[in-house]
């Protein structure tokens, strides 16, 4: 399956389209999280110095990484807010950097626009909103630089989503926002959108996997999809992992199945054991 996400200025490996410039393959590809945090859940604290986010941005693209997704602010259940001020100053060295010294697609992960402005001046060319454009100075972020946007659905917010998750339709629900917000942004001129089905975001397992499992009716809207489930919770619930960074194989495994339904792209920390699971599962399927 082809897909494409347009740009309205040029990034590496993109070819000239009419108002624009278009990222386009086919398969799953990868998205590989760099979080500037001192509190993610997997790897907060690791990569707060510029130099070591540096090194290991270069670590994940080296290891297959298409995109490199930036976040100065942990969104794991119950994580505290931060100031755009703050989260500006972690990212925006890092991105300057790296868009100055490498030829990588960086995504800014942030739900602010002011942050989304400032990285996309600095160098970053995909927006990618857990809290799905809800706000629409997102959209005109996006729409004035001329950026795509991942939006992503979240019931509630960081600090209560999983409290107490609840749907009558999970899965309806979830991709009817996803399309309806995916139109909006196009309507508005946003050049092209990525929808992620916010696994972990104020669901329970039960609502993960119905969405895991009923992926293509969202992979058939029309839109690239993206899908996280790097490391998370479930994981454990299903598996008996209490530390997050002994999540690789289970996430191997959800991924793999989400590439099975059609995903666009897997946002995960581990970009070589995934991209080596990908190689082997293309090979088997021809």
């Amino acid at each position: 399956m082809k897909h494409q996400l347009v740009f309205h200025h040029p990034v590496p490996g993109t070819t000239r389209v009419k108002n624009g410039y278009a990222l386009s393959w086919s398969g799953t590809h990868l998205m590989g999280i760099l979080n500037v945090t001192p509190d993610s859940f997997s790897d907060g604290g690791q990569f707060t110095q510029v130099e070591q986010a540096i090194k290991q941005a270069y670590h994940l693209l080296e290891n297959g990484a298409q995109v490199l997704d930036i976040g100065g602010e942990s969104s794991r259940p119950g994580a505290e807010p931060v100031s755009a001020r703050d989260e500006l100053d972690r990212v925006l060295p890092v991105i300057r950097l790296l868009a100055e010294s490498s030829h990588a697609v960086i995504s800014i992960d942030t739900f602010k626009p002011e942050v989304a402005f400032e990285a996309l001046k600095a160098g970053a060319h995909i927006v990618n909103d857990i809290s799905g454009l809800r706000n629409p100075e997102m959209i005109d972020v996006c729409v004035k630089q001329g950026a795509p946007a991942i939006i992503m659905h979240m019931q509630g917010t960081p600090q209560t989503m999983q409290q107490l998750p609840t749907y009558t339709h999970v899965s309806a629900e979830v991709f009817t926002f996803l399309t309806q917000q995916a139109q909006t942004a196009l309507n508005a001129g946003v050049p092209s959108v990525m929808l992620d089905p916010g696994f972990g975001f104020g669901k329970t397992l039960e609502h993960n996997l119905t969405l895991l499992r009923e992926l293509p009716k969202l992979t058939q809207s029309g839109h690239p999809v993206l899908v996280g489930a790097s490391r998370k919770r479930s994981i454990h619930e299903i598996a008996n992992v209490p530390e997050a960074k002994n999540r690789d194989p289970g996430s191997v495994a959800l991924h793999l199945y989400a590439a099975q339904q059609g995903a666009a792209m897997i946002r995960v920390h581990n970009v070589a054991a995934h991209q080596q699971a990908l190689s082997v599962w293309d090979a088997l399927h021809g």
